[in-house]
């Protein structure tokens, strides 16, 4: 009788032993699954930053500081798009925008792409088709018949410097020698004596400033 108690008694420690052990074995393996979970989520949750980081950086892009009404107008997507006329020097970037189709076609004619296209830094006066389609078409002809007359309009949207909203307001010299007076401040901007309108402002290129604008300013002949 005392032998058996004593079996039963061993039987009883050796199980409380073996649980105690289980016990352990789970809490360890249980403390490793929670920081291993705890790993995981911290890496998702930068992963997830980092995506979250890029995308809003990809959403403003190039357009991030331009301004104006006629904004919502360029292409979100493509050589036309801010992102794409930023990588481009001026004239090539103006040549995939579908609002200055008939400036572009003006630049070739009067043999400026090049220039442009290699200027260090300046800010252009870009008007829109439409802007153009003001003018009357025996006169806008003419213009693109005349290479010397189109040279002297066309450089007189251009001026030194790429020149951002806090210093376009003023007198400029332009590339046809004379002068453009811009008047306003903020995101509101008048150019030259007709007072062409800025539609958009502070686009960027990979050499020059672009300001669109809603009329062609004429210099004096």
């Amino acid at each position: 009788m005392k032998r058996s108690i004593i079996r039963q008694s061993g039987v009883a420690a050796a199980a409380l032993v073996l649980s105690a052990s289980l016990v352990a074995c789970g809490s360890e393996d249980d403390g490793d699954s929670t920081a291993s979970n705890d790993n995981e989520s911290s890496q998702m949750t930068d992963d997830s930053s980092d995506m979250s980081s890029d995308g809003a950086a990809s959403a403003e892009g190039a357009g991030a500081e331009t301004f104006g009404p006629g904004c919502s107008a360029i292409p979100t997507s493509g050589g036309g798009s801010f992102d794409g006329m930023a990588t481009e020097p001026v004239a090539t970037a103006a040549s995939a925008n579908p609002l200055l189709k008939t400036l572009v076609k003006a630049v070739g004619a009067a043999d400026l792409v090049d220039t442009l296209n290699s200027a260090e830094a300046v800010t252009v006066f870009a008007p829109t088709d439409d802007a153009f389609a003001k003018l009357p078409k025996k006169a806008l002809k003419a213009a693109l018949a005349d290479k010397e007359m189109l040279t002297k309009i066309l450089t007189h949207h251009v001026v030194a410097g790429q020149l951002g909203p806090d210093e376009i307001a003023g007198k400029h010299k332009t590339l046809a020698g004379d002068t453009v007076t811009v008047k306003g401040s903020g995101e509101d901007f008048t150019v030259g004596d007709d007072s062409a309108a800025v539609l958009c402002g502070n686009i960027p290129t990979a050499n020059a400033t672009v300001y669109v604008i809603d009329s062609v300013l004429m210099p004096a002949m």
